[in-house]
C-alpha cells in the first residue's frame, strides 16, 4: 500500500482513520496491472454482491490515475450490468477518449471472470470562474447533536443484519428517523437527510475525497423511495438493485469534514425508482449532485 493512501494527514480536526476507513483506503489503493488496467480488491466484510459504491469509487481512482493531478473529475455516469462476486478481485480497464486543453474523458469497465460488471464514463475539467448559484442548505440539526447511525440498530440487529455487519468507514448521522425507526411509528417521509464524513482524516489527495464521497453516495440514496411508502429495509420484503448512478461534482471539498446528503424520490414506476440527492458543505455550498435509478420490488405479506 502506498504511503499516500496508508497514512492520513492533517487538514481536519478528526483523528486518524478508523479500522473500517483504513480498509476503504486500502480498497482505493488499486494495483496497476498493465497499461490502463487496475486491480481492485474487496473488504473482508462484504455484502452478497459487490457494493455499488465500491465499484464507483474504485473506478474513479482508476480513471483519475490516467489523467493526473490538477484536472479534477466533474462528472461520472455509471451503469451496472451484473452483480460482482465479493470473493474475487475486479479488473478496471480504462479507455482514454480525449485529452484536450481543458477536458479529459475516460470510460472505465469493471471486469470479473471476463464478464462486464459495470461501465462508467468519467469527465474531467479544469476549474474556471463563471456564474455561480445553488439551492440552499436545508434547515437541519447539527451533526454533533445527532447519534451515529449504528446506534439506531439497537433492538433490530437480527432484522438489520446486513447493515450491522457491513463496513462502516463513513460516520453517518440521520437528521430524521431512518426507515426502520419510521416503520415503528407508521410515519411516511418523502425525503431523507444524513450528515456524512469519513470516519477519520483522509489523505490530502483530492481524488481520494471524491472517491470517498462517491462511495458514500450509494449508501442512503434509495431510502426516500421506500420511506415515501412507509416501508423499511429489513422489516419489509424489498429487493433492490442499482441500475445506474450519476454524480456531478461542483466544487472542491474535503470529505473528512461534514457534508449533508439530502435525498428525495420524484418518481417510482415500472418496478423502478428514481432518487436524487445533493451534498452540502456545512457553510451551505452545494458540493455534488447525484441521481440513481434502482429496481425496487416490494412483496407485501399475504393475507
Amino acid at each position: 500500500m502506498s504511503a499516500s493512501l496508508g497514512e492520513a494527514v492533517s487538514g481536519s480536526e478528526q483523528s486518524g482513520p478508523s479500522a473500517d476507513l483504513q480498509v476503504l483506503l486500502e480498497l482505493l489503493d488499486l494495483e496497476e496491472h498493465g497499461p490502463d488496467i487496475f486491480i481492485g480488491q474487496h473488504p473482508s466484510k462484504v455484502w452478497s454482491r459487490t457494493f455499488g459504491g465500491q465499484l464507483v469509487s474504485q473506478a474513479i481512482i482508476a480513471a483519475g490515475r490516467t489523467v493526473g493531478p490538477g484536472r479534477p473529475v466533474h462528472a461520472v455516469n455509471a451503469h451496472f450490468v451484473r452483480g460482482g462476486d465479493p470473493k474475487k478481485p475486479i479488473e478496471y480497464h480504462v479507455d482514454r477518449h480525449r485529452d484536450g486543453r481543458s477536458f479529459a474523458n475516460r470510460t472505465v469497465t469493471a471486469v470479473q471472470d471476463e464478464q462486464e460488471l459495470f461501465v462508467m464514463l468519467a469527465a474531467f475539467q479544469d476549474s474556471g470562474k463563471g456564474l455561480e448559484h445553488g439551492t440552499p442548505l436545508p434547515d437541519v440539526a447539527d451533526p454533533e447533536t445527532l447519534p451515529r447511525v449504528e446506534e439506531s440498530f439497537a433492538g433490530l440487529e437480527d432484522k438489520l443484519e446486513m447493515f450491522v455487519k457491513a463496513p462502516h468507514p463513513i460516520d453517518m448521522r440521520y437528521t430524521n428517523d431512518p426507515a426502520w425507526i419510521l416503520k415503528g411509528t407508521g410515519e411516511k417521509l418523502n425525503h431523507n437527510r444524513v450528515w456524512m464524513r469519513a470516519d477519520g482524516r483522509l489523505p490530502d489527495d483530492p481524488l481520494i475525497h471524491v472517491a470517498a464521497l462517491a462511495y458514500s453516495s450509494d449508501t442512503t440514496v434509495l431510502d426516500s423511495i421506500i420511506t415515501t411508502h412507509g416501508l423499511s429495509w429489513g422489516l419489509d420484503r424489498i429487493i433492490a438493485a442499482t441500475v445506474n448512478h450519476s454524480i456531478w461534482f461542483h466544487r472542491p471539498f474535503r470529505f473528512d469534514e461534514w457534508a449533508l446528503y439530502a435525498t428525495e424520490s420524484p418518481v417510482a414506476a415500472g418496478s423502478r425508482g428514481l432518487a436524487r440527492g445533493h451534498f452540502y458543505a456545512r457553510g451551505g455550498e452545494l458540493l455534488a449532485t447525484t441521481v440513481q435509478e434502482g429496481v425496487i420490488r416490494h412483496f407485501p405479506p399475504r393475507g
